[in-house]
């Protein structure tokens, strides 16, 4: 009696977990919410960022009620506010600023972004680039902070290895690849080759964790690339090569996140020269 009992609450037990597994697994925004909670949580212990507990607060509270109310007042899509924390997230790990108020205004214009520059039903902007920025233009009082995740090479190879994992799921690898090879190849011709810098030298411009999270979770966000996979290649190569341009001729800090923003645009004309089925979340 007490054996039957015991198998019985087993397979219980055993049902319970193969549900959460699979509501977990059913969705690729569980996986990018879990792997940039961890990357924050890595930063403030590991890392020794500052504890900003009150600007992390504002810009999550931000986000989901900005999220929140363009849901109600649209598609009622309240599944929805995981892409805001996601967006919240995102700006914890790559957007600095010392005001509470262009906090507000980074969170409130990422997620806004989605709801007011869209085409058929697509966002033509990453959210969390088009809120930082568009808040560093309109502010002066805001910057990327690329210095901040140092040269940890444990952690480079947790955010790829992680990234990875994402982008199986979405099926984007083939964006992270064609920006990072297109960016670093060039970089490495004019640096090493032409220049003769040191290799050593050359790989630790390479080492920071902004431009991973870059490559795994911002330019290859499945509802903002092109739909068509040569269209998204061809998309990520003029990314690289715009985003060497800014970094290594003009000197510009955060080039990648610059060159996303101003080529953003372009995948409204992709999808119109290339046809694809449009990426849905489920």
């Amino acid at each position: 009696m007490i054996t039957t009992q015991i198998k019985s609450e087993l397979q219980h037990s055993s049902s319970l977990i193969n549900k959460a597994t699979d509501k977990f697994t059913s969705d690729p925004r569980h996986y990018q919410i879990t792997f940039l909670l961890i990357f924050l949580l890595f930063g403030i212990t590991n890392l020794g960022w500052e504890v900003e507990q009150f600007k992390f607060i504002v810009t999550f509270i931000t986000c989901l009620s900005t999220q929140a109310v363009f849901t109600y007042f649209t598609n009622k899509d309240f599944n929805s506010l995981k892409s805001a924390l996601i967006s919240s997230l995102s700006l914890c790990l790559m957007f600095k600023t010392n005001e509470m108020g262009t906090i507000f205004l980074a969170g409130f214009l990422s997620i806004a972004s989605k709801f007011m520059f869209r085409i058929n039903g697509k966002h033509i902007f990453n959210p969390t680039n088009f809120g930082i920025i568009i808040t560093i233009l309109l502010s002066g009082k805001a910057w990327i902070s690329p210095g901040q995740w140092g040269s940890n090479g444990l952690l480079l190879l947790f955010i790829g290895l992680l990234g990875l994992t994402v982008l199986l799921r979405v099926k984007r690898l083939d964006t992270a690849f064609a920006f990072f090879i297109t960016f670093v190849g060039l970089s490495f011709i004019r640096n090493v080759v032409y220049q003769g810098w040191p290799i050593d030298f050359f790989f630790h411009q390479f080492t920071s964790g902004t431009l991973l999270l870059f490559t795994f979770f911002m330019i290859t966000d499945p509802v903002s690339t092109p739909s068509h996979k040569i269209a998204r290649i061809v998309w990520s190569v003029l990314i690289g090569v715009v985003a060497f341009y800014m970094q290594h001729i003009l000197f510009v800090n955060g080039a990648p996140i610059w060159a996303l923003f101003i080529l953003s645009p372009l995948t409204i004309l992709f999808d119109k020269l290339f046809s694809a089925n449009q990426f849905k979340w489920k």
